[in-house]
């Protein structure tokens, strides 16, 4: 019976153990049984280490075949894996390390440069794991006691776009039941190959690629960050079937397309495309889909509920950007922010979540669970929706986001879409910056398309026909490249920062 995550491979082991399952960079390609050799070394380290059943087992990782092990080894010992993106600066790395009073913390060495250089702060040695190396085991870590203990299978900190990190518990009913879900909405069997880029130290690399793709028995490309000359040359000849990305991700391939004059890339198996982990720009959504002949899925989701809540549905090509339709046993309510009363149909509010996929709270932080979790088991995203008579649900941003001004609400969402439909740029961030009169002034941040100039004077013509004046920019300034986390999540604060400094 499948109970827990690594119950997924055990499976494959019975049934189909010389599958292949993972394609590395290097042409490699390791079987179901090969991953089951290297998930055995890593229980037994585990086990010689004395890492108990709901202690912390911390993993610094870029994508690699020894933390999709790592991962499923924590499951068999009853420990919580815990992966943190390499990338991530040392003192973040030092406040997760703490935060999970991790047992002991291992790291993704032969994968990421980056995890190396923590590695050596951490004066850690070579694992039993090739390529993998491990920090000294902390003594004083304490084990969750139960029903904790039995139920998480998984630690996940929210990335802290806005606020200060939290440490999501995700149990291994939740993770398997979006496994599911997932695997039914792309209709994923062992014929398919997904292009595994998407952080597995994520919900979305965590869930929606690693585990669905273990339940169903299907192929992974598995890289350790994404390169679009890369991700051109897998869809062109590994047989790339499912591309799976935060907007960033498509952005990012759509402008080397253009770099590169490449106008219609070659991808003979790739049949489903998915964006999630972020808001959906139409202007995107529209280019993505003219460029591969394919409809760009969409879906609504977040680490507090172990996946998707809403998704697009296979078959069906929405002109909009929608969020798509409520997932198995998942709820979703527009709700006044202010008073906790549902709103009609066509709405627009705060969007609070229940179901099966929702955690059991954030770790050993009860004053933040506290203050997200309302009457009825309802969790308070902080994101902004509506929804529509069909059940289709529109996201429209975060609440701590929108902007006043003028005495309207300005969402930046609908000023970005505006923006980004203007031939010179690529992606857009709208921010507000309070006045000395308690208004809000709204500064847009761009990033413009490879070759392309700003010409404020045009843009502010293209925007004028199409943003009351209310909700269009104050100054609108041109970076480089917007700035985003290692999941692809636009960082706003650090936006909103800058333009509070202006």
């Amino acid at each position: 019976m499948t109970t827990r995550i690594h119950h997924l491979l055990d499976h494959w082991l019975t049934e189909a153990p010389d599958q292949p399952f993972l394609h590395l960079p290097d042409g490699r390609s390791l079987s179901f049984a090969d991953l089951g050799a290297l998930t055995g070394t890593a229980e037994v380290e585990l086990r010689s280490l004395g890492v108990r059943p709901g202690d912390r087992v911390m993993v610094v990782a870029e994508n690699c075949p020894e933390h999709a092990a790592l991962i499923l080894a924590c499951s068999r010992v009853g420990a919580w894996s815990c992966g943190v993106n390499a990338r991530m600066a040392p003192g973040e790395i030092d406040a997760f390390a703490a935060k999970a009073d991790a047992r002991v913390v291992y790291f993704t060495a032969s994968a990421s440069r980056a995890a190396t250089a923590h590695a050596r702060r951490f004066d850690a040695v070579p694992s039993a794991l090739g390529g993998m190396e491990r920090g000294r085991v902390r003594d004083d870590a304490e084990p969750e006691a139960q029903p904790l203990q039995d139920q998480v299978a998984a630690l996940i900190f929210t990335s802290g776009t806005t606020g200060e990190p939290k440490g999501v518990m995700l149990t291994h009913d939740a993770l398997i039941h979006f496994a599911r879900v997932t695997c039914a909405a792309r209709a994923l069997s062992p014929a398919d190959r997904s292009y595994a880029f998407v952080p597995m130290t994520h919900i979305f690399g965590l869930g929606t690629v690693l585990l669905s793709s273990l339940l169903a028995g299907a192929q992974l490309v598995m890289r350790p960050q994404f390169d679009p000359a890369d991700l051109l040359d897998a869809l062109a000849h590994c047989g790339v079937s499912q591309l799976q990305g935060p907007p960033t991700l498509f952005s990012r391939l759509l402008a080397h397309l253009q770099q590169q004059g490449i106008a219609e890339p070659t991808a003979p198996a790739l049949r489903y495309l998915y964006t999630g982990a972020g808001p959906l720009d139409l202007s995107l959504k529209q280019r993505v889909e003219s460029t591969f002949g394919l409809t760009l899925h969409h879906g609504y989701g977040l680490s507090e509920y172990a996946g998707s809540v809403h998704v697009t549905r296979l078959g069906e090509q929405r002109p909009d950007t929608s969020a798509g339709y409520a997932v198995a046993e998942a709820e979703v309510q527009v709700t006044d922010p202010v008073t906790g009363s549902p709103l009609p149909l066509g709405e627009r509010g705060e969007l609070w979540l229940r179901g099966r996929g929702l955690m059991p709270g954030y770790f050993r932080d009860p004053a933040a669970t506290a203050a997200a979790m309302r009457e009825g088991g309802w969790y308070a995203s902080g994101d902004l929706g509506e929804l529509h008579a069909d059940g289709a649900l529109f996201v429209v941003g975060r609440l701590k986001e929108m902007i006043i001004r003028s005495g309207f609400n300005v969402y930046p969402a609908e000023v970005e879409t505006a923006l980004n439909t203007h031939p010179s740029i690529q992606r857009s961030a709208v921010v507000g910056r309070r006045e000395a009169d308690g208004n809000e002034e709204i500064i847009a941040f761009v990033e413009l398309r490879p070759g392309a100039a700003l010409d404020l004077a045009a843009l502010h013509g293209h925007l004028h026909s199409r943003l009351a004046p209310y909700k269009r920019p104050a100054h609108i300034l041109a970076l480089p490249e917007l700035p985003t986390n290692n999941n692809g999540k636009i960082l706003k604060r650090e936006l909103q920062e800058r333009a509070a400094s202006m």
